[in-house]
Order: C-alpha cells, then structure tokens, then sequence
C-alpha cells in the first residue's frame, strides 16, 4: 500500500471510530484558512528563535481538538517536535511537573513516536561526528567519549547554572549507553522524561536527588527544546488540551493552576522558552465564567479578547472557533467522499447525491434541536457507516435504508451534558 493510500484509509478508519485521524487533516479542513494562516506565521517566527502562544476557544463540537490536531500536523511539516496533553485527573494544571512528563513523554516527530530516545541520540551522534571529523578523533579512541561529555555539559552550561540535574542525567544516560549498560540508560531516559519513582542506581550515578518537580519544570523543558534544536529541529510545538476541566477544582488548586498558566505567558513574553510554541485550548466558559481565568485578573488581563464585533481577530491572544453549520459540515461530507474514493472505491454520487447529504444531515441534527455544532463526529460516522454500505451492497439503496436512530447512543458524556444545559 502506498504512503497517500495508506493515509486515506488512515483517515477513513479514525473517522469510523469517531476520532480525529493521525495525519491528513488537511483534506478535511474546512473554515479554517485564516486561523491556519495565523498559527503558520507564529510558527515560523518560533522556528527563527521566538516563542509564542495561542488560546483556542470554542464551545464542544467547535472543532477545537480539530484544530489542535492540524496545528501539530502543520509544526511536524515545518520540521518542530511536537506534543499533545489533555488536562485531566492525571495530568492537572497546577502540577507543572505532571505537565512536563507528559510533554516529553508524548513527543513525536515526523519520523517517530515517542521520540525523546531519538532526538537525543541524534544530538549525541552529531556532537561526536563534529569531534571526529573535525579534529580526527579516531571512533574507538577512549578520548572521544570524554570529549563528548565536556560537550554536551557545555551546550547546557547556562541551564546548568540554575540546576545542574539536567546535564547529569544526560552524561549518565551517554556513559551508560556506551558501557552497554542499558538498564541504567532506560533510567537515566525515563528520570529526564518526569517519570516518578526512578531506582537508587541512577540517583547514585547522576549525583541527583528527587525528581523533576514544579518548580524545576519549565527550566528543564527548555533545556529539552535546545537539545530538540541541536537535534535538527526547529522547535517544539505543545498543545494543551480541555484546559476548562480545571474549573471544576477547589479554588486554590484553580488559582494554582491559573498561576502556572501566567508563569508559562510570561515566560514566552520575555523570550525564556525560545523555539517553544504553545497552543492551550477551553470553553467559553473558562474564558468568561467566574471559576475561569476571570478569577485571577492579572491572567484575564493578558488573554481577554479587545473590541467587539462579528469579526474575530485570531492575531490576539485567542482564537475565537466559530460553531459547525449545515454548509461546512455539508463540505466535509463532499471532502469525505473524495477521500473514501481513494481508500476504496469510488462513491456513488448517484446513490450519496448532495441532496442525500444534506437530508442526513437535517435528519441527525433534528434529533437535537436542530443543532450542529456537538454533533459533526455523530454525522462523520455515520456518514462513513453509509459509504461502508454502498461500498459492499451494490443494491443498498441509503435514501430509504438509513433511518439515523441510532444517533445519541454515542454521544460523549460533555456532548450530552452540553446539550441539556444548552435545551
């Protein structure tokens, strides 16, 4: 199977699950040229040596995961690592090392998932290539892994100076691998990575006490994006998702929570996280409401959207999605259609007509009051299941099979209560 085959079925199996596929999110962007054009332009001014950051707003079924999924996509093209969080129980806002261990946990390159191992390996490899081709250190000669060491504690001097830890653990993690010593490698990696709970043996090798913790996290982070630079690449590129899950918290947990979300703002706004690029996403709710970002008026202050209009300025702090409408869900069906073709085979047009589509679509969203703003991955899935039909049964004919009753059984538990507050 070829690499754009394989991508359309890629696409068409997440959408039959109800998910957003892992690559190709280009072919069904619809709506989203301008706000494209502003994460692209933030992204090339990170690749240069910037930071930057960008709240996206949106009520469920806005497209917010959607457009998180494409701005990751669009970073690993212009060659950023790149991360996805979600805010949860696990991974709360106002633990920054949780955030940090996911972060680097979740890394991934065009090439490779999970790709911490990778980028720093690449990083070793290059620094020892340099040695021996510069100055003609032969590959065996004991020499060579001194002088990598010296080098790699040198690139993180600066960083060094506020906690040494981090380039401890990276010559432990170097010495190991080169002693065949792999366990003690896989430590040294997973204590770099925020893993909890990492044994005495590397503690002992690296001179090291604890952990990465919430205060140590972003220095650690940005250390981790200098190496990602050296690597190769242009930056790193993190979103962060459901961030309103933290309105639900006592307040102190949420002002903590808020704080860390400043600390991260400022940290950006005076250039200490260069080639970093954050993308948060949240409701309206957690932009307006009382138990949102409006309780801590310094962070409200920075974020806050200036003027009014129908108009949204996505060049401010946030980008305002607007909700699903019958024409853009209507043209993703019709982008489906062309991506179905080339999975399988093509669609009949004549069976899966634009009026078909478009009585689905008034028939799904019927069930819900006429809206369409929570339930285009309903639709998508269904819509798919259709396709699926018309594919295997040359006789099935959807106009008078498909009935869309079960609609509703497969509502997500924020879609349905997104629905009962909104009837």
């Amino acid at each position: 199977m070829d690499g754009k085959r394989a991508e359309t079925t890629g696409i068409i199996n997440a959408l039959r699950r109800g998910t957003v596929p892992a690559t190709g999110l280009a072919r069904l962007a619809v709506g989203l040229s301008v706000e494209e054009r502003v994460i692209r332009d933030q992204l090339e001014y990170v690749a240069s040596g910037g930071a930057d950051v960008k709240f996206v707003r949106g009520d469920y079924g806005s497209g917010k995961t959607f457009l998180v999924a494409r701005a990751l996509e669009i970073a690993r093209e212009k060659q950023f690592a790149t991360a996805h969080v979600m805010i949860s129980a696990d991974t709360p806002l106002h633990r920054m090392s949780a955030l940090y261990y996911r972060i680097i946990s979740s890394l991934r390159t065009g090439e490779h998932e999970n790709a911490l191992k990778e980028i720093i390996d690449t990083w070793i490899y290059a620094i020892e290539d340099r040695i021996m081709e510069v100055e003609g250190v032969p590959e065996d000669a004991p020499i060579l892994g001194e002088e990598t060491v010296a080098r790699m504690e040198a690139a993180l001097s600066d960083i060094s100076a506020i906690n040494p830890a981090l380039a401890s653990a990276l010559r432990v993690y170097y010495t190991a691998n080169a002693a065949g010593d792999y366990s003690l490698a896989q430590s040294a990696l997973g204590w770099l990575s925020g893993e909890p709970h990492i044994g005495r043996n590397f503690r002992r090798a690296a001179g090291v006490k604890g952990e990465v913790d919430d205060v140590t996290a972003l220095v650690f982070l940005e250390g981790i994006v200098r190496i990602v630079r050296a690597a190769g690449y242009a930056g790193v590129a993190i979103a962060v998702d459901e961030v309103e899950t933290v309105q639900a918290l006592p307040s102190n947990l949420r002002e903590k929570g808020y704080n860390n979300l400043r600390q991260i703002v400022d940290a950006v706004d005076r250039g200490a996280m260069p080639h970093c690029y954050f993308l948060f996403t949240g409701t309206p709710a957690f932009f307006e409401g009382s138990k949102g970002i409006k309780s801590l008026p310094p962070l409200y202050d920075r974020l806050r959207i200036v003027g009014s209009g129908d108009v949204s300025n996505p060049l401010q702090a946030q980008i305002v999605l607007r909700p699903f409408d019958l024409d853009r869900l209507g043209e993703v069906a019709l982008r489906v259609c062309e991506i179905y073709s080339e999975s399988a085979s093509p669609v009949d047009r004549d069976r899966i007509s634009h009026r078909f589509i478009r009585s689905m679509i008034d028939r799904i969203t019927g069930r819900f009051g006429g809206r369409v703003d929570v339930i285009p991955r309903l639709f998508l899935r269904e819509f798919v299941d259709v396709l699926d039909k018309c594919e295997l049964y040359p006789d099935y004919e959807p106009s008078f099979a498909y009935e869309g009753e079960r609609v509703g059984e497969d509502l997500r538990d924020e879609e349905a209560a997104f629905l009962e507050v909104e009837f």
